[in-house]
């Protein structure tokens, strides 16, 4: 399990567009946010995805650096590149199921054609949102079992903030007895 003020497992996965992406090496001002989506076959995550765009400048004016991540394979994510119009958003692919359990993602098995008629993955990692402190370790995540109610950029955008302004500490790190 994931630990906030702990270090984050690794995360090295190819991008459609900007290289290899190495959160080790991202050094990111204040964070990085990692948002996990579906996949192509995901409409939601395809409207999510485009929201994340829209707010890329506000992130980077934070200190934020962004990546969105599937365990898609490089065709598929190009398109969902092509899709969401976001040249700025770094997607990355080829996420391994291992590395996905990692992170505490909730692993689904594929049910066919979508409402968009794309045939989902006979495996797949459901969405997570986390967003990782400069020094590798978490600072606050997010996991879903289903496409539905994730985090909004938004509330994400003033929880920066006043966590910056405050010097706010991770929370939820106590592992002692009850």
């Amino acid at each position: 399990m994931l630990m906030p003020r702990q270090p984050v497992p690794t995360l090295r996965v190819p991008t459609v567009s900007h290289g290899n992406f190495d959160l080790a090496a991202d050094a990111p001002e204040v964070f990085s946010l990692a948002v996990f989506y579906r996949g192509l076959h995901c409409p939601i995550c395809a409207k999510y995805l485009i929201e994340l765009g829209t707010y890329a400048e506000e992130f980077a004016a934070r200190g934020v650096t962004l990546i969105a991540i599937s365990t898609d394979g490089e065709e598929r994510a190009r398109q969902m590149a092509e899709k969401i119009k976001a040249s700025e958003l770094r997607i990355g692919y080829g996420l391994a199921l291992a590395s996905a359990r990692e992170w505490g993602l909730f692993i689904s098995e594929g049910r066919g054609r979508t409402s968009i008629g794309i045939e989902e993955p006979a495996r797949f990692a459901e969405p997570g949102v986390f967003l990782v402190r400069a020094d590798g370790t978490l600072y606050y995540g997010s996991w879903q079992t289903m496409p539905f109610a994730r985090p909004h950029f938004d509330e994400l955008l003033a929880a920066i903030d006043f966590a910056v302004a405050k010097d706010y500490p991770a929370r939820g790190e106590y592992r002692g007895e009850f």
